[in-house]
């Protein structure tokens, strides 16, 4: 791990170093002669800055995919949970309460939401282990953009979701379901849950900065589950008593589901809460974003 991070920092800093120390200008001096100026690409500190800040993440989303290489059975037992669930719940425990039409089609796009809103546990505990290790302050005693390991940490986390969202949606089509949207809005709610995900890692990375050991994740994930189970991914929300339904339906969760369901053209679908579906995780990524990315700016100072 150790030994990626330091080659890809060094690469950085002596392209920074090379890009700085270049020669500007070939000017040719001699008598009688006009004076040539080789042309170059002058490139705005604010592009500088930019190139830098995504070299910097890519480098620290090599770090995790490399950290998860050697880890395996972790990454397989967090992909096939969501797999389990989906079987339990649409096989064993069966029926939803208010479902009208097929219970499969209306489970499948509530598990794909619940899904993208848990297993933040593995985030937020791989962020208090590199605080707690010291390896946070030794990435920010780099010549690296600040937050560029908060982003890297992310782009692997949303590269995971996004093979665990085509592995359940492959075994949801073994199941027998169907999504009858077409494929522009098959695509539509694809982006509304990788959407979603993003917000809530930036939710879960933001907790994690603030509990600092790997110890009280737990305790700080427990404010997380009220998101998954207080939703429509398994019932009606017009068949529980009305304070629980009112809570359900503004969940960003429960327009997440909804939202997908209508795009997939499956019972509980309703068109109007696809705009909810999308305000609701820019508004959580407003908010946290900037939350975290300011408290790993504080850390060690």
């Amino acid at each position: 791990m150790s030994t990626n991070t330091e080659s890809g920092t060094a690469t950085n800093t002596e392209a920074r170093t090379a890009t700085n120390t270049e020669p500007r200008t070939a000017t040719n001096t001699a008598p009688g002669t006009a004076t040539n100026t080789a042309p170059r690409t002058v490139r705005s500190p604010a592009t500088n800055t930019a190139m830098y800040a995504l070299t910097d993440s890519w480098t620290m989303t090599r770090r995790e995919l490399d950290r998860w290489a050697r880890q395996p059975v972790r990454v397989v037992v967090n992909l096939v949970f969501p797999v389990m669930l989906l079987l339990m719940f649409g096989y064993l425990v069966g029926g939803g309460r208010g479902v009208s039409g097929d219970y499969v089609d209306y489970l499948i796009p509530g598990m794909l939401a619940l899904t993208m809103a848990f297993g933040l546990e593995g985030t937020m505990i791989a962020v208090t282990q590199d605080l707690n290790k010291g390896v946070i302050d030794r990435f920010r005693s780099l010549p690296m953009a600040n937050g560029a390991v908060l982003v890297g940490r992310s782009a692997a986390d949303m590269i995971q979701s996004a093979v665990g969202l085509t592995l359940l949606i492959a075994v949801g089509y073994a199941l027998g379901w169907r999504a009858h949207g077409g494929a522009g809005a098959f695509l539509g709610a694809v982006g509304l849950l990788l959407l979603f995900r993003f917000a809530m890692l930036w939710v879960g990375i933001h907790l994690a900065l603030v509990a600092g050991k790997p110890e009280l994740v737990q305790a700080v994930q427990i404010l997380v589950w009220p998101v998954g189970f207080f939703s429509n991914a398994f019932a009606a929300p017009e068949a529980m008593p009305g304070w629980l339904g009112t809570i359900v339906q503004w969940n960003p969760m429960s327009q997440t589901a909804t939202a997908v369901r209508d795009l997939f053209g499956g019972p509980g679908g309703e068109s109007g809460h696809v705009w909810a579906a999308v305000g609701w995780p820019l508004a959580l990524l407003m908010v946290f974003f900037p939350l975290a990315v300011a408290r790993f700016g504080r850390l060690s100072r």
